[in-house]
């Protein structure tokens, strides 16, 4: 049997997770059934997807009784739901992140992000949350603000492995780098294990497209440089990936049982229906990193993937005459940048406070239905 477009990219050294915990996920075994027939090795989620999950249908409702005994406050109600579904979904990925090394079998829950500028809060909030689902195999995100930084490097060396999200330029990506080795140093130094805390780097993709194409379209006349940023962006990523993590400063670390931070290709759904709705797959094909995709954009692959060898390292000269073309063509990328890391912060912040305002009301309703 020929194999699916999505073991392609397997074989490509592509490790393919899912964006998109929810508990219909686990209890309809969809997700054993998606590691079995469509390559997926690891799930993240984010406080959008689990707001659409607890407020549509009623799988969340029993569990929900039982919590309202013990809490009233909306967070803590929401966490422990949200804890549950982490531990269910570790211990089905448990035997795919044994078998992997520890490389993949990852499941991801998110820090607060109202906190996303309080690198305290996040660094306490970090540690909370990785004792209590009490896994192995649970990254906690923590977004990548200018503030995450250094509460990236100290939870990394308190020995917790980190999923960075909300990535969107080259310099912040490569200041992730520079946190995750810092705490791998800091960890080396008190003797801690390095083999156990690994991180990925989600670097976000389609939302720079998104954002710059708007910005083309008020300028006008620039066409040809629709849907291109993105894409040459993401490569340039990978080459700092490459160049980071080499030389003697890593081969110490290495050497200690460290693991690379991989490059996390995030919100690789195609926004712009004029654009092929696997293109941000196809052209992020590389060694030693991870797709995160939503459920339709799996089904899109699986159907109808392309998957070319490396694709992430061809035409790198094209890439970045494509910064080059955007400049001459009045786009300020800094600005570009600045602009999507603010607003995902306030968007995944807007989703946590309809995540809270749902269990209110979930809360309200299931108390009037009992009374």
């Amino acid at each position: 049997m020929a194999a699916s477009p999505l073991q392609e990219l397997s074989a490509q050294g592509q490790s393919v997770w899912i964006d998109f915990l929810s508990r219909p996920l686990l209890r309809d075994g969809d997700l054993e059934r998606l590691l079995r027939e469509d390559a997926v090795v690891g799930v993240t989620s984010n406080p959008t997807i689990f707001q659409k999950a607890l407020s549509q249908g009623d799988a969340y409702d029993e569990q929900l009784r039982e919590v309202l005994e013990r809490h009233e406050e909306p967070k803590e109600v929401f966490l422990e739901l949200a804890i549950k579904d982490v531990q269910d979904a570790c211990d089905v990925l448990r035997e795919t992140h044994e078998r992997t090394d520890g490389v993949d079998g990852f499941v991801s829950i998110e820090v607060d992000p109202e906190i996303a500028y309080d690198s305290d809060a996040t660094v306490a909030e970090a540690k909370r949350l990785s004792e209590a689902v009490d896994r192995p195999n649970v990254y906690i995100k923590i977004p990548a603000t200018q503030d995450g930084l250094g509460a990236i490097e100290k939870t990394i060396g308190s020995g917790i492995a980190v999923n960075v999200t909300l990535i969107f330029g080259l310099d912040r990506y490569r200041a992730v780098a520079e946190a995750y080795i810092k705490g791998l140093e800091h960890l080396a130094e008190s003797g801690g294990d390095l083999s156990k805390v690994p991180s990925v780097a989600s670097f976000f993709v389609s939302r720079v497209d998104t954002e710059t194409d708007k910005r083309l379209d008020d300028i006008g006349g620039h066409d040809e440089l629709r849907g291109k940023l993105a894409i040459a962006n993401a490569k340039l990523a990978y080459q700092a990936y490459q160049e980071i993590f080499a030389g003697d400063r890593w081969e110490k670390l290495a050497a200690k049982g460290a693991k690379p931070q991989r490059c996390l290709w995030a919100s690789t759904s195609v926004k712009d229906e004029r654009y092929r709705d696997t293109m941000y797959v196809e052209e992020l094909v590389g060694s030693d990193t991870v797709d995160t995709m939503p459920p339709e954009t799996i089904k899109a692959f699986q159907d109808h993937g392309k998957v070319q060898p490396d694709t992430l390292t061809s035409d790198v000269d094209g890439a970045k005459k494509v910064f080059d073309d955007l400049r001459e063509a009045g786009i300020d990328y800094d600005d570009v940048i600045d602009t999507l890391e603010r607003e995902g912060v306030e968007k995944f912040s807007d989703s946590f406070k309809q995540l809270l305002d749902d269990v209110k009301s979930k809360r309200d309703a299931l108390a009037g239905a009992s009374a």
